[in-house]
Protein backbone atom coordinates (compact mmCIF):
# COMPACT_ATOMS: atom_id res chain seq x y z
CA UNK A 1 0.00 0.00 0.00
CA UNK A 2 1.24 3.55 -0.98
CA UNK A 3 1.53 5.97 1.66
CA UNK A 4 0.11 9.84 0.62
CA UNK A 5 2.51 12.28 0.17
CA UNK A 6 4.15 13.97 3.01
CA UNK A 7 5.00 17.31 0.95
CA UNK A 8 1.47 18.98 0.94
CA UNK A 9 1.66 18.39 4.96
CA UNK A 10 5.31 19.94 4.62
CA UNK A 11 4.23 22.85 2.61
CA UNK A 12 1.56 23.54 5.08
CA UNK A 13 3.68 23.34 8.64
CA UNK A 14 6.62 25.74 6.62
CA UNK A 15 4.09 27.99 5.62
CA UNK A 16 2.38 28.05 9.61
CA UNK A 17 5.64 28.30 10.44
CA UNK A 18 6.43 31.04 8.62
CA UNK A 19 3.30 33.23 9.44
CA UNK A 20 3.57 32.23 13.21
CA UNK A 21 6.79 33.88 13.50
CA UNK A 22 6.08 37.10 11.22
CA UNK A 23 7.77 35.87 7.53
CA UNK A 24 6.49 35.88 4.49
CA UNK A 25 6.39 32.62 2.97
CA UNK A 26 7.32 32.35 -0.63
CA UNK A 27 6.73 29.17 -3.01
CA UNK A 28 9.46 28.02 -5.88
CA UNK A 29 7.04 26.32 -8.56
CA UNK A 30 8.65 24.73 -11.67
CA UNK A 31 6.08 25.41 -14.44
CA UNK A 32 4.21 23.09 -16.75
CA UNK A 33 1.39 22.65 -18.44
CA UNK A 34 -0.75 21.75 -15.18
CA UNK A 35 0.17 25.07 -13.44
CA UNK A 36 -2.13 27.83 -13.82
CA UNK A 37 -0.27 30.99 -12.86
CA UNK A 38 0.57 34.71 -14.78
CA UNK A 39 2.55 33.90 -17.40
CA UNK A 40 4.07 36.82 -17.84
CA UNK A 41 5.93 36.62 -14.57
CA UNK A 42 7.18 32.95 -15.38
CA UNK A 43 11.08 32.81 -15.81
CA UNK A 44 13.06 29.96 -16.75
CA UNK A 45 10.02 28.08 -16.49
CA UNK A 46 9.74 29.04 -13.23
CA UNK A 47 7.69 31.44 -10.75
CA UNK A 48 7.82 32.36 -7.14
CA UNK A 49 5.03 33.06 -5.58
CA UNK A 50 4.07 35.41 -2.24
CA UNK A 51 1.77 32.85 -0.29
CA UNK A 52 1.27 35.03 2.64
CA UNK A 53 -2.17 35.50 3.65
CA UNK A 54 -2.21 39.24 3.45
CA UNK A 55 -1.26 38.75 -0.39
CA UNK A 56 -3.79 35.75 -0.49
CA UNK A 57 -7.14 35.32 -1.15
CA UNK A 58 -8.93 32.18 -0.22
CA UNK A 59 -5.75 30.40 -0.01
CA UNK A 60 -6.28 26.51 0.31
CA UNK A 61 -2.69 24.07 0.19
CA UNK A 62 -4.59 20.37 -0.73
CA UNK A 63 -3.03 17.31 -0.69
CA UNK A 64 -3.04 17.52 -4.48
CA UNK A 65 -3.43 21.66 -5.44
CA UNK A 66 -2.21 25.04 -4.22
CA UNK A 67 -5.18 27.41 -5.29
CA UNK A 68 -5.80 30.81 -4.69
CA UNK A 69 -6.38 34.20 -5.72
CA UNK A 70 -3.76 36.81 -5.55
CA UNK A 71 -3.04 40.67 -7.45
CA UNK A 72 -1.06 40.84 -10.28
CA UNK A 73 -0.39 44.63 -11.40
CA UNK A 74 -3.06 45.37 -9.51
CA UNK A 75 -5.83 42.55 -11.07
CA UNK A 76 -6.62 39.80 -9.18
CA UNK A 77 -5.95 36.43 -10.71
CA UNK A 78 -6.79 33.19 -10.14
CA UNK A 79 -3.96 31.00 -9.45
CA UNK A 80 -3.81 26.88 -9.59
CA UNK A 81 -0.26 24.93 -8.52
CA UNK A 82 0.31 21.27 -8.37
CA UNK A 83 1.36 20.31 -5.47
CA UNK A 84 3.89 18.11 -7.53
CA UNK A 85 5.09 21.29 -9.15
CA UNK A 86 6.40 22.79 -5.75
CA UNK A 87 10.26 23.10 -5.83
CA UNK A 88 10.96 25.08 -2.23
CA UNK A 89 8.70 27.32 0.24
CA UNK A 90 10.92 29.27 2.13
CA UNK A 91 10.56 32.68 4.29
CA UNK A 92 11.72 35.71 2.07
CA UNK A 93 13.49 37.29 5.54
CA UNK A 94 15.70 34.57 6.09
CA UNK A 95 15.81 32.14 3.06
CA UNK A 96 14.97 29.36 6.07
CA UNK A 97 12.53 26.83 4.81
CA UNK A 98 12.20 23.28 2.48
CA UNK A 99 13.23 22.43 -1.38
CA UNK A 100 12.01 19.12 -2.73
CA UNK A 101 13.12 16.75 -5.30
CA UNK A 102 11.34 17.27 -8.76
CA UNK A 103 8.06 15.42 -9.70
CA UNK A 104 6.39 14.53 -12.35
CA UNK A 105 2.61 15.78 -11.88
CA UNK A 106 0.45 12.89 -12.09
CA UNK A 107 -2.70 15.09 -12.84
CA UNK A 108 -4.75 15.26 -16.54
CA UNK A 109 -3.66 17.84 -18.54
CA UNK A 110 -6.59 20.03 -18.58
CA UNK A 111 -5.12 23.35 -16.93
CA UNK A 112 -3.99 26.08 -19.43
CA UNK A 113 -1.63 28.72 -18.08
CA UNK A 114 -2.95 32.16 -17.82
CA UNK A 115 -1.94 34.61 -20.29
CA UNK A 116 -4.40 38.02 -20.37
CA UNK A 117 -1.91 40.10 -21.15
CA UNK A 118 -3.01 42.32 -17.97
CA UNK A 119 0.77 43.25 -16.80
CA UNK A 120 4.53 43.74 -18.94
CA UNK A 121 6.11 40.93 -18.93
CA UNK A 122 9.31 42.79 -18.33
CA UNK A 123 8.41 44.19 -14.77
CA UNK A 124 8.61 41.15 -12.41
CA UNK A 125 6.35 41.34 -9.52
CA UNK A 126 7.05 43.78 -6.12
CA UNK A 127 6.84 40.48 -4.11
CA UNK A 128 9.57 38.65 -5.67
CA UNK A 129 12.79 37.81 -3.82
CA UNK A 130 15.91 39.78 -4.62
CA UNK A 131 17.95 38.02 -7.48
CA UNK A 132 21.01 37.73 -5.37
CA UNK A 133 18.53 35.58 -2.29
CA UNK A 134 19.58 32.07 -1.94
CA UNK A 135 17.40 30.65 0.21
CA UNK A 136 18.71 28.07 2.90
CA UNK A 137 16.64 25.02 2.40
CA UNK A 138 16.28 21.16 3.28
CA UNK A 139 16.19 18.78 0.54
CA UNK A 140 12.92 16.63 0.95
CA UNK A 141 12.60 13.29 -0.98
Amino acid sequence: MDLPSTKPYLIRAIHEWCTDNGFTPYLAVTVDAHTVVPREYVRDGQIVLNIAYDATNRLTIGAEWIEFQARFGGVARELSVPVAAVSAIYARENGAGMAFEPEASTSPATAVLASDGTTSPDSPPSDSPPPASRPRLQRVK
